[in-house]
Protein backbone atom coordinates (compact mmCIF):
# COMPACT_ATOMS: atom_id res chain seq x y z
CA UNK A 1 0.00 0.00 0.00
CA UNK A 2 1.69 3.51 -1.11
CA UNK A 3 -0.70 6.42 1.24
CA UNK A 4 0.56 8.69 -1.58
CA UNK A 5 0.86 8.78 -5.13
CA UNK A 6 2.57 11.08 -7.60
CA UNK A 7 2.14 11.21 -11.24
CA UNK A 8 4.70 9.72 -14.21
CA UNK A 9 4.61 12.61 -16.72
CA UNK A 10 6.78 15.84 -16.72
CA UNK A 11 3.07 17.49 -16.77
CA UNK A 12 1.61 15.79 -13.99
CA UNK A 13 5.04 16.02 -11.76
CA UNK A 14 4.70 19.85 -11.76
CA UNK A 15 0.82 19.76 -10.62
CA UNK A 16 0.63 16.61 -8.73
CA UNK A 17 -1.74 17.22 -5.38
CA UNK A 18 -0.94 15.03 -2.04
CA UNK A 19 -3.83 13.61 -0.37
CA UNK A 20 -3.52 13.30 3.62
CA UNK A 21 -6.27 10.37 4.68
CA UNK A 22 -7.40 11.64 8.32
CA UNK A 23 -8.95 8.01 8.85
CA UNK A 24 -5.81 6.53 8.52
CA UNK A 25 -3.17 8.92 9.41
CA UNK A 26 -2.30 7.40 12.74
CA UNK A 27 -1.63 3.89 11.24
CA UNK A 28 1.06 2.24 10.26
CA UNK A 29 1.14 1.17 6.71
CA UNK A 30 0.27 -2.77 5.59
CA UNK A 31 2.13 -3.55 2.50
CA UNK A 32 0.96 -6.21 0.06
CA UNK A 33 4.26 -6.35 -1.89
CA UNK A 34 8.29 -5.82 -1.37
CA UNK A 35 8.13 -3.05 -4.10
CA UNK A 36 5.33 -0.96 -2.18
CA UNK A 37 7.64 -1.00 0.85
CA UNK A 38 11.06 -0.10 -0.21
CA UNK A 39 9.24 2.56 -2.42
CA UNK A 40 7.60 3.60 0.76
CA UNK A 41 11.14 3.76 2.50
CA UNK A 42 12.79 5.61 0.25
CA UNK A 43 9.80 8.42 0.13
CA UNK A 44 10.11 8.72 3.51
CA UNK A 45 13.80 8.74 3.98
CA UNK A 46 14.05 11.99 1.09
CA UNK A 47 11.35 13.72 3.13
CA UNK A 48 13.18 13.13 6.20
CA UNK A 49 16.18 14.76 4.34
CA UNK A 50 14.11 17.39 3.33
CA UNK A 51 12.93 18.11 6.93
CA UNK A 52 16.59 18.12 8.58
CA UNK A 53 17.30 20.81 5.82
CA UNK A 54 14.25 23.23 6.76
CA UNK A 55 15.59 22.37 10.72
CA UNK A 56 19.34 23.65 9.79
CA UNK A 57 20.84 20.04 10.21
CA UNK A 58 22.92 20.32 7.58
CA UNK A 59 26.18 21.40 7.42
CA UNK A 60 28.58 21.68 4.11
CA UNK A 61 28.55 17.57 2.91
CA UNK A 62 28.72 16.30 6.29
CA UNK A 63 25.85 13.87 7.34
CA UNK A 64 23.99 10.61 6.30
CA UNK A 65 20.95 8.86 7.18
CA UNK A 66 20.21 5.44 5.87
CA UNK A 67 17.26 2.90 5.75
CA UNK A 68 17.58 -0.78 4.86
CA UNK A 69 16.03 -2.60 2.00
CA UNK A 70 13.28 -4.63 2.74
CA UNK A 71 13.72 -7.28 0.29
CA UNK A 72 17.13 -7.34 0.37
CA UNK A 73 18.10 -7.06 3.70
CA UNK A 74 22.03 -6.97 3.38
CA UNK A 75 21.54 -3.68 1.15
CA UNK A 76 20.77 -0.21 2.32
CA UNK A 77 19.41 3.13 0.81
CA UNK A 78 21.69 6.16 1.68
CA UNK A 79 21.93 9.75 0.05
CA UNK A 80 24.37 10.58 -2.48
CA UNK A 81 28.03 12.44 -1.57
CA UNK A 82 27.47 16.24 -1.85
CA UNK A 83 23.82 16.66 -2.91
CA UNK A 84 21.91 19.13 -0.62
CA UNK A 85 19.59 17.03 1.96
CA UNK A 86 16.91 19.82 0.84
CA UNK A 87 17.31 18.87 -2.88
CA UNK A 88 17.27 15.12 -2.55
CA UNK A 89 14.41 13.00 -3.94
CA UNK A 90 13.62 9.41 -3.39
CA UNK A 91 15.30 8.50 -6.89
CA UNK A 92 18.19 10.06 -5.88
CA UNK A 93 18.90 7.69 -3.56
CA UNK A 94 21.67 4.92 -3.69
CA UNK A 95 21.47 1.68 -3.05
CA UNK A 96 24.75 -0.24 -0.93
CA UNK A 97 25.58 -3.46 -0.22
CA UNK A 98 27.65 -4.68 2.88
CA UNK A 99 30.99 -4.43 0.73
CA UNK A 100 30.51 -0.86 0.97
CA UNK A 101 29.64 -0.54 -2.90
CA UNK A 102 26.79 1.03 -4.44
CA UNK A 103 24.94 -1.14 -6.53
CA UNK A 104 21.89 0.87 -7.50
CA UNK A 105 22.05 4.75 -8.32
CA UNK A 106 24.45 7.30 -8.97
CA UNK A 107 27.15 9.34 -7.05
CA UNK A 108 29.62 8.46 -4.59
CA UNK A 109 28.84 8.02 -0.69
CA UNK A 110 30.07 9.89 2.42
CA UNK A 111 33.03 7.56 3.46
CA UNK A 112 32.11 8.43 6.90
CA UNK A 113 28.79 7.17 6.58
CA UNK A 114 29.75 3.87 4.91
CA UNK A 115 31.99 3.61 8.56
CA UNK A 116 29.06 3.93 10.20
CA UNK A 117 25.79 2.69 8.90
CA UNK A 118 27.30 -0.49 7.32
CA UNK A 119 28.18 -2.10 10.42
CA UNK A 120 25.16 -1.05 12.08
CA UNK A 121 22.83 -2.09 9.96
CA UNK A 122 24.91 -5.35 9.13
CA UNK A 123 25.24 -6.39 12.86
CA UNK A 124 21.58 -5.15 14.52
CA UNK A 125 19.01 -6.68 12.53
CA UNK A 126 16.32 -5.35 14.35
CA UNK A 127 17.45 -2.03 12.86
CA UNK A 128 16.02 -0.17 10.15
CA UNK A 129 17.37 3.38 9.90
CA UNK A 130 20.01 5.29 11.28
CA UNK A 131 20.57 9.28 10.90
CA UNK A 132 23.84 10.83 11.86
CA UNK A 133 24.39 14.59 11.15
CA UNK A 134 26.11 17.58 12.66
CA UNK A 135 22.91 19.65 14.22
CA UNK A 136 24.63 22.48 16.42
CA UNK A 137 23.05 21.69 20.48
CA UNK A 138 23.83 17.96 19.91
CA UNK A 139 27.05 18.58 18.62
CA UNK A 140 27.51 21.24 21.37
CA UNK A 141 26.53 19.04 24.21
CA UNK A 142 28.27 16.02 22.87
CA UNK A 143 30.89 17.45 24.15
CA UNK A 144 30.24 17.80 28.30
CA UNK A 145 30.41 13.60 27.91
CA UNK A 146 27.06 13.88 29.76
CA UNK A 147 24.04 11.58 29.21
CA UNK A 148 20.85 14.10 29.12
CA UNK A 149 18.98 14.81 32.25
CA UNK A 150 14.87 14.23 32.16
CA UNK A 151 14.38 17.73 32.70
CA UNK A 152 11.27 17.26 30.80
CA UNK A 153 8.88 14.79 29.65
CA UNK A 154 10.46 14.95 25.98
CA UNK A 155 14.20 15.17 27.47
CA UNK A 156 12.86 12.08 29.87
CA UNK A 157 12.10 9.89 26.75
CA UNK A 158 15.75 9.32 26.31
CA UNK A 159 16.02 8.34 30.41
CA UNK A 160 18.13 4.94 30.15
CA UNK A 161 17.62 4.96 26.12
CA UNK A 162 20.67 6.55 25.33
CA UNK A 163 24.86 6.02 25.56
CA UNK A 164 27.77 8.18 25.10
CA UNK A 165 30.29 6.74 22.77
CA UNK A 166 33.55 7.96 21.98
CA UNK A 167 34.58 7.90 18.30
CA UNK A 168 37.78 9.47 18.37
CA UNK A 169 39.17 6.84 20.79
CA UNK A 170 37.22 3.75 20.18
CA UNK A 171 36.40 4.43 15.84
CA UNK A 172 32.95 4.49 14.26
CA UNK A 173 32.93 1.12 12.53
CA UNK A 174 32.30 -2.67 14.29
CA UNK A 175 32.94 -1.13 17.56
CA UNK A 176 29.76 1.48 17.39
CA UNK A 177 27.66 -1.67 15.79
CA UNK A 178 28.28 -3.68 18.67
CA UNK A 179 27.47 -0.32 21.35
CA UNK A 180 24.42 0.83 19.85
CA UNK A 181 22.20 -2.04 21.95
CA UNK A 182 18.86 -1.29 22.19
CA UNK A 183 19.23 2.48 22.30
CA UNK A 184 17.08 5.26 20.90
CA UNK A 185 20.13 7.36 20.39
CA UNK A 186 24.26 7.04 20.67
CA UNK A 187 25.88 10.58 21.59
CA UNK A 188 28.99 10.61 19.99
CA UNK A 189 31.32 12.68 22.39
CA UNK A 190 32.54 16.00 21.13
CA UNK A 191 30.34 15.06 17.60
CA UNK A 192 27.06 14.40 17.78
CA UNK A 193 23.58 12.78 17.44
CA UNK A 194 23.21 9.01 16.38
CA UNK A 195 19.59 8.00 16.10
CA UNK A 196 17.96 4.33 15.58
CA UNK A 197 14.70 3.11 14.68
CA UNK A 198 13.02 0.29 13.02
CA UNK A 199 11.32 2.57 10.95
CA UNK A 200 12.62 5.90 8.85
CA UNK A 201 10.14 7.60 10.91
CA UNK A 202 11.21 6.60 14.25
CA UNK A 203 15.18 7.58 13.64
CA UNK A 204 13.94 10.97 12.61
CA UNK A 205 12.07 11.87 15.32
CA UNK A 206 14.67 10.33 17.74
CA UNK A 207 16.84 12.72 16.16
CA UNK A 208 14.84 15.82 16.25
CA UNK A 209 13.15 15.32 19.99
CA UNK A 210 17.24 14.69 20.99
CA UNK A 211 18.51 17.72 19.06
CA UNK A 212 15.82 19.74 21.18
CA UNK A 213 16.12 18.01 24.29
CA UNK A 214 19.94 19.14 23.92
CA UNK A 215 19.15 22.44 23.58
CA UNK A 216 16.67 22.21 26.38
CA UNK A 217 19.77 21.08 28.84
CA UNK A 218 22.34 23.56 27.60
CA UNK A 219 19.90 26.76 28.09
CA UNK A 220 18.77 25.14 31.67
CA UNK A 221 22.80 24.40 32.97
CA UNK A 222 23.62 28.09 31.39
CA UNK A 223 20.26 29.64 33.51
CA UNK A 224 20.69 27.44 37.13
CA UNK A 225 20.11 24.85 38.25
CA UNK A 226 16.81 22.71 37.21
CA UNK A 227 14.96 20.48 39.06
CA UNK A 228 14.73 16.64 37.31
CA UNK A 229 11.83 14.27 37.07
CA UNK A 230 11.85 11.75 39.70
CA UNK A 231 13.60 8.07 38.60
CA UNK A 232 10.02 6.42 38.66
CA UNK A 233 8.15 8.64 36.62
CA UNK A 234 11.35 9.29 33.77
CA UNK A 235 11.81 5.51 33.54
CA UNK A 236 7.71 5.18 33.34
CA UNK A 237 7.67 7.82 30.50
CA UNK A 238 10.92 6.29 28.50
CA UNK A 239 8.96 2.61 28.35
CA UNK A 240 5.68 4.59 27.10
CA UNK A 241 7.33 6.09 24.32
CA UNK A 242 8.39 3.00 22.11
CA UNK A 243 9.01 2.80 18.43
CA UNK A 244 5.26 3.25 17.58
CA UNK A 245 5.81 7.00 19.31
CA UNK A 246 8.70 7.99 16.91
CA UNK A 247 6.75 6.95 13.97
CA UNK A 248 3.80 8.85 15.12
CA UNK A 249 5.19 11.53 16.06
CA UNK A 250 7.30 12.17 12.83
CA UNK A 251 3.85 12.15 11.04
CA UNK A 252 3.26 15.91 11.27
CA UNK A 253 6.73 16.66 9.84
CA UNK A 254 5.93 14.10 6.71
CA UNK A 255 2.63 15.47 6.08
CA UNK A 256 3.83 19.18 5.97
CA UNK A 257 7.05 18.74 3.86
CA UNK A 258 5.41 16.92 1.16
CA UNK A 259 2.53 18.79 0.90
CA UNK A 260 5.13 22.04 0.58
CA UNK A 261 7.72 20.11 -1.39
CA UNK A 262 5.79 17.32 -3.46
CA UNK A 263 8.64 16.59 -6.16
CA UNK A 264 10.86 15.02 -3.26
CA UNK A 265 8.38 11.80 -3.89
CA UNK A 266 9.79 11.46 -7.32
Amino acid sequence: MRPLSTGSSQEEETTMTITIDAATINQQPIFTSLEDERQHRKERLAAAFRVFAKLGYEEGVMGHFSVRDPEKTDHYWTNPFGLSFGLIKASDLVLMNYEGKVVQGRGLVHPGGILLHLPILRDNPHIISAAHTHSIYGRTWSAFGRLLDPLTAEAAVFYKRHAIYDSFEHGEGDNLAQAVGNNKVILLKNHGILSLGKTVEEAAYWFISFEKASHGQLLAEAAGSPTLIGEAHAERIANFTDEKFGWLNFQPYYQSIVTEQPELLN
